[in-house]
């Protein structure tokens, strides 16, 4: 019983607050006087009657503990649930908060968002900041100063606006039109260019009546004009004057929007949401809402009513648009009883926005809002560090970490490609150019932009220490471990992560998301450690997420693989992606998984019947979570009920798929071989016995049957609150255990996914053999240094011209059964030879082998790789300000200074954006760099013949060529007049040119064109050609041969040097060594 009157003593007000009534708003005047130039909402000014029509009293939601004389509904409810594990104490329930309310006597609106509070302190959320150091949530234009603008969409103009922008035209020279407009835009033109009276006219002016708000007047909440670099945009000043003449309701109104001028904020009145002024003009603009003069102050307004205003949020913010609802926290009869001359209290009480949405219809992609935070690194100015946060509101998940960087910012767009977040946050002047320009680059990947939002200079993160405190101080995060303990463990860089976490939360208050903050679970997230590396610029160039052609995702790798039937599983598998395995055991364990469920069609049928009736378990887990001691807003009239309806939903739901879940998982533990395999990749809570989760979920499967048997529409009592509130703080005890079953079917989808892939390829499929890395070669006899063979690869997603599958080919690269075969392709061939498929299929194979799923070729054999670098394509970064050869060097610089010998690295066509000469010596050292001192696994393609001349004898390079065949046209053998055809299949040696007249005619370039360039090259040919004659003799003998003769003499002349300390000299032994013994060869 006192449980019972503990809980319903927070679900609703006591009988004495009732009849005494909630506390008229603070003073207005006083407010002003105390902080001078700033807006309140409260005012003391005394008004008669209400503003807002009267409305019916809906009926109260939960009944005072005073009136309920029954017996306990909490005894009633515990007798369905047998407690399995008796260790938990039923006292540590009594003494925890309830779903609706806390443990403390406050008031019902004690919160940020009441209007009686506004301005809020700066302590709230802003550690003892002023207005102008809250955290910023402008959208970076600095074109439209009146208010939100449509971040990363341009907003379509409807037709109405722009006719009625094109008024002045028609009035200046009304016969000036060309064409006979319809009646209906007759009488349309004819409404606009001659209003029938002054209100109508004055309807259609933009000039809004407030003086404080126009352009050439508006400051922000410090007095700053636009043009001053402190300027925030967030904030608006309103003269005291100014609102001593409003009426009460127009200072609610001002008193929130003044501190939100970069949301849309819908204000309640009666039965009916408004949008005024700056708003209006939104409103009007997205939504086609007619502006008339009324509403609030009889200003520029639109509206609409309740039954449509879910419908017009959702369009806003689909948009790009911040939307907030002002609700009314009373209804109109319970204003009056306070007194005459009230008005009805209103308050924020939620802001959506397009990274924060936490819907049903978001899609299966995360929805992530990030915040970033930029910091030294070292003693060494070219090194950075990067603190990140960021969050899933839909799963109730945060991330903290941080990594290190350099000026390439190739880690940084790493962490945005894997993160993909909707918003980034950031220090507007404490961010590199470079950072920046990396952020916009990888924000454009796809075909949606990604909304920035700079922090006020002034404003800045807080300090770490003061993270910490507002964490301990607000209970934030308190179903997570310890924070510096787990969540940070692992972290190199404690100091920016946590300001980042701070930027995070400080972002997150302001949108009245505390609960989020509350109940969210926070765990350490790691870009690189543990995984295949691959940086931002390997993800754009390989299309593993977004084409090239129109961003999305058709003929990318996610989609390739995508056969997950859970929205959660597809998340999952876009992680597993970003983070391919180089540990061989775990990669092992995945394909031992995948053969196991190719060989049971009947078990794969199994997991997909029920993998279709599961509704998306982690954001219904996130949901219910997030709605423990849920906030005040279930009191307001109207909403509360629409709440508390969509809670029983969403726990109900939650509950029938965790027992779906729950009987798959059973049902394959019972299948021993694939349990013991599945238990190898992830970790399978405990299901059965007395302490087992099918036990404990079936006690919740009756309670539901019994209270809220038609839990899809329930039609709410004043029970249910308190019914509902003990159930979810019940299931909410064994979060990580429901957690684990959720990650456990993930898997299972994700893997099933991985099976379907390799079952149905249309060409050949295999299982790759992953040997140990080079590292252990000392302690493994099977391992003989990095080695990557393919027999028959093709392009998993790339078809032949005539539809049907790429022409396979075979890769070798390092040592070998059979012997050391050269770690370097040199690959030539004709424009559009299929060079550039080939690269991209081999570094697509090593993704999918370390994925664990089975590779499009005949046969695989590989050791883990470290790094997959890759250059590929000719592209400018206009808006960057870099050119075609700075991004090409940009990326060159990457490779040279992170590649190692387990490395991966692809370079098509280097050197190629500058002149014919500084082109070729660039790729000829990078070449020789790579080859020589990092001895990594390397493709590289070039139209550069000369560097098979130079390279032609390396022994650690081999040359092949992308072959093509010319075929006569009637019977004319002249070459000018063949036809190219393209085999696509790699063959040995050298290609002998590029054959770029006979593309240039493919390509529909003029005959005599073409013929005009051949005679220019052989001309061309004739005078350089004594120049290259040399290199033509240096198929047997390179300047490679002569470096190491200088190396031999340089050794011999030094007499006592140790060549065995020399590891220069030893190379130089080696590979003479190697030269003769393949030039001339022992005859038995």
């Amino acid at each position: 019983m006192q449980r019972q009157k503990s809980i319903l003593s927070f679900l609703g007000p006591s009988s004495e607050s009732r009849r005494s009534g909630l506390p008229p708003p603070a003073s207005l005047r006083e407010q002003t006087a105390a902080v001078p130039g700033k807006c309140a909402a409260g005012s003391s000014a005394e008004v008669r009657g209400t503003d807002t029509p009267p409305e019916k009293v809906p009926r109260p939601i939960l009944r005072s503990s005073d009136e309920d004389g029954g017996s306990s509904r909490f005894s009633s409810i515990m007798r369905k649930f047998v407690r399995v594990d008796g260790g938990e104490k039923t006292s540590d329930r009594s003494n925890s908060q309830s779903l609706y309310g806390t443990s403390r006597a406050s008031p019902p609106f004690d919160k940020a968002g009441d209007l009686s509070e506004h301005p809020r302190k700066g302590n709230d959320f802003k550690f003892n900041k002023k207005v102008d150091q809250e955290c910023s949530m402008e959208i970076e234009s600095d074109s439209d100063i009146l208010g939100p603008e449509t971040p990363g969409v341009r907003p379509l103009v409807p037709r109405f606006k722009r006719v009625q922008e094109e008024t002045p035209k028609f009035k200046a020279k009304p016969d000036s039109f060309s064409f006979n407009p319809g009646k209906k835009l007759k009488s349309l033109h004819d409404s606009i260019c001659k209003p029938s009276n002054k209100n109508e006219k004055d309807t259609q002016d933009p000039t809004s009546k407030f003086e404080w708000l126009n352009p050439s007047r508006i400051r922000d909440a410090n007095r700053r004009r636009p043009d001053d670099p402190l300027y925030d945009k967030r904030t608006l000043y309103i003269p005291p004057e100014a609102l001593s003449k409003m009426s009460a309701t127009q200072r609610q109104y001002w008193g929130v929007k003044c501190q939100y001028m970069d949301v849309v904020l819908f204000f309640k009145v009666g039965k009916f949401y408004e949008l005024y002024e700056l708003d209006a003009d939104i409103g009007h603009k997205e939504l086609d809402w007619k502006i008339t003069l009324s509403g609030v102050g009889k200003c520029r307004q639109v509206g609409i009513s309740e039954s449509g205003i879910d419908d017009a949020v959702q369009k806003l913010v689909a948009r790009g648009y911040k939307v907030g609802r002002i609700e009314q926290a009373e209804t109109s009869a319970e204003a009056k009883a306070r007194g005459s001359n009230s008005v009805i209290s209103r308050k924020l009480v939620h802001v959506i926005t397009p990274s924060t949405l936490v819907d049903s219809n978001i899609g299966p992609d995360a929805v992530h809002l990030l915040a970033i935070k930029e910091g030294e690194y070292g003693q060494d100015s070219s090194s950075i560090a990067y603190g990140f946060a960021f969050v899933d509101c839909a799963a109730l998940k945060f991330w903290v970490g941080s990594i290190n960087d350099d000026s390439s910012c190739a880690a940084l767009g790493a962490l945005l490609m894997q993160v993909a977040p909707k918003e980034v946050i950031y220090e507007s002047r404490s961010l590199s150019k470079e950072a920046l320009k990396a952020i916009r680059k990888y924000s454009l990947t796809g075909n949606v932009a990604v909304q920035l939002t700079p922090v006020m200079p002034v404003a800045g993160f807080p300090i770490s220490s003061d993270v910490m405190n507002l964490i301990q101080s607000k209970d934030y995060f308190k179903r997570s471990s310890s924070l510096s303990n787990f969540a940070l463990d692992g972290v190199v860089q404690h100091d920016v992560t946590l300001c980042a976490l701070g930027g995070l939360i400080d972002h997150m208050s302001r949108l009245m998301l505390d609960d989020v903050l509350k109940n969210g679970d926070i765990t350490p997230y790691e870009v690189y450690k543990g995984c295949l590396r691959m940086d931002g610029q390997t993800l754009v160039n390989l299309e593993i997420f977004s084409n090239s052609a129109d961003g999305g995702t058709s003929g990318t790798l996610y989609k390739y693989l995508d056969n997950c039937t859970t929205c959660s599983g597809k998340r999952l598998l876009r992680h597993w992606i970003c983070h391919p395995l180089k540990d061989v055991e775990s990669i092992n364990n995945r394909l031992n998984v995948v053969d196991n469920l190719a060989a049971q069609p009947e078990v794969m049928s199994l997991i997909a019947q029920n993998l279709h009736k599961m509704p998306d378990l982690e954001r219904l887990l996130g949901r219910v979570k997030s709605s423990v001691q849920l906030s005040a807003s279930l009191l307001l009239p109207l909403v509360g009920p629409k709440i508390l309806k969509n809670l029983v939903k969403f726990f109900g739901t939650l509950v029938k798929g965790m027992r779906t879940a729950v009987n798959l998982l059973m049902v394959l533990q019972e299948e021993r071989n694939i349990s013991s395999l599945l238990s190898k990749v992830f970790k399978i809570p405990v299901l059965g016995g007395n302490n087992g989760l099918d036990k404990y979920l079936t006690q919740f499967e009756a309670a539901i049957d019994s209270d809220f048997s038609k839990y899809q529409n329930h039609d709410v009592t004043d029970s249910d609150a308190e019914t509902l509130s003990i159930l979810i703080e019940l299931f909410v005890e064994k979060a990580p255990e429901w957690s684990a079953v959720i990650h456990a079917v993930n898997c299972i989808d994700v893997l099933r996914s991985f099976t379907l892939t390799a079952t149905s390829s249309l060409g050949a499929s295999s299982r790759p053999i992953i040997l140990p890395r080079s590292k252990t070669m000392c302690s493994s006899p099977e391992a003989k240094g990095p080695i990557l063979k393919i027999t028959g690869l093709w392009h998993p997603f790339a078809l032949a011209e005539n539809g049907g599958l790429p022409v396979p080919n075979d890769i070798l690269l390092g040592e070998d059964t059979d012997g050391y075969h050269p770690h370097t392709l040199l690959l030539t061939g004709p424009n559009m030879g299929g060079k550039s498929t080939l690269l991209r299929a081999t570094c697509l194979a090593v993704i999918l082998a370390q994925l664990g799923c089975y590779v499009p070729c005949e046969r695989c054999i590989l050791s883990p790789i470290d790094i997959i670098f890759t250059r590929l394509g000719a592209t400018d970064r206009i808006m960057a300000g870099e050119s075609t050869f700075f991004v090409e060097c940009t990326e060159t610089a990457s490779v040279l200074q992170n590649a190692t010998e387990d490395s991966l690295v692809i370079l098509d066509e280097l050197g190629r954006g500058t002149s014919t000469f500084d082109g070729y010596a660039i790729a000829y050292a990078v070449f020789r760099h790579l080859v020589e001192k990092v001895n990594c696994r390397l493709l590289f393609a070039t139209h550069y013949h000369p560097l098979t001349k130079e390279f032609g004898s390396h022994p650690r390079v081999t040359l092949q060529h992308m072959a093509c065949a010319l075929r006569s046209n009637c019977g004319n053998h002249s070459k000018s007049d063949q036809e190219l055809v393209f085999l696509y299949k790699l063959s040995s040696g050298a290609c002998p040119e590029s054959y770029g007249l006979q593309v240039a005619c493919m390509a529909g370039i003029p005959p005599q064109v073409v013929e005009s360039a051949s005679k220019a090259g052989r001309l061309m040919k004739m005078s350089v050609g004594e120049s290259f004659k040399s290199s033509e003799q240096r198929l047997e003998f390179s300047t490679l041969h002569e470096e190491w003769l200088k190396s031999l003499l340089s050794v011999a002349q030094t007499g006592g040097h140790n060549a065995n300390d020399d590891e220069d000299a030893l190379d130089t032994f080696f590979c003479l060594w190697h030269e003769l013994k393949s030039l001339y060869p022992s005859h038995k």
